[in-house]
């Protein structure tokens, strides 16, 4: 199974990524074009709502990535699509290296579904044959900046759990090769639950 995922992962890489590699930004100038995120993603890409995803520490190529595709439209948002209407790609590079050059805060794992949510993150779920999270998004929840993939450490619970519900519903549908859509599609939202709660709080 690791062996199948690693060599998933490096394809993905060689044909998907290379755009995202190019991306460079200037975290300085994205502070200042990030005055308008602030007020949904605050200041230093900590939000203080649940429901709006924290971008402190992202990988600047995953955000660069989804900027991309709320302007595009692939990833639908009236509200990013508004925000995202008038940025550039270069304001887009700035705006990621400003938030992935600061430190997320994190959040603590419901001790009730701990368990289950480690063990789906790091081992998968061997009864209907899906890879462990840890696979892609790596032990500590870092991601894989050069893949693409999101980190997903210290993420609002309440954020990941819509996210993971809306691949597994096919309402979001912006992932490399539908990955996201084809691991959750089997899961429970008890076990989508417990997997949102403990990267709440893993690093």
């Amino acid at each position: 199974m690791n062996k199948y995922v690693n060599a998933l992962v490096f394809a993905l890489v060689s044909v998907a990524a290379p755009s995202l590699l190019l991306a460079q930004g200037d975290a300085a100038a994205g502070q200042a074009k990030s005055a308008l995120c602030a007020s949904c993603h605050g200041s230093d890409g900590n939000s203080a709502l649940a429901i709006n995803p924290k971008l402190a520490g992202q990988n600047a190529a995953y955000i660069v990535k989804q900027l991309m595709d709320f302007k595009s439209g692939v990833r639908a948002d009236p509200t990013m699509a508004a925000m995202v209407l008038s940025l550039s790609e270069q304001d887009m590079q700035d705006i990621a290296a400003w938030y992935s050059s600061q430190s997320v805060t994190l959040q603590g794992a419901n001790p009730d579904s701990r368990e289950l949510g480690e063990t789906l993150y790091r081992a998968g779920n061997q009864d209907i044959t899906m890879a462990a999270c840890s696979a892609c998004h790596s032990p500590t929840g870092q991601g894989n900046a050069p893949a693409g993939f999101p980190s997903l450490s210290g993420q609002h619970a309440e954020y990941t759990l819509k996210q993971l519900k809306s691949f597994r519903a096919g309402e979001r549908a912006n992932d490399i090769n539908a990955m996201m859509r084809t691991v959750v599609e089997r899961f429970t939202d008890k076990e989508l639950e417990a997997l949102a709660s403990y990267v709440s709080g893993l690093n």
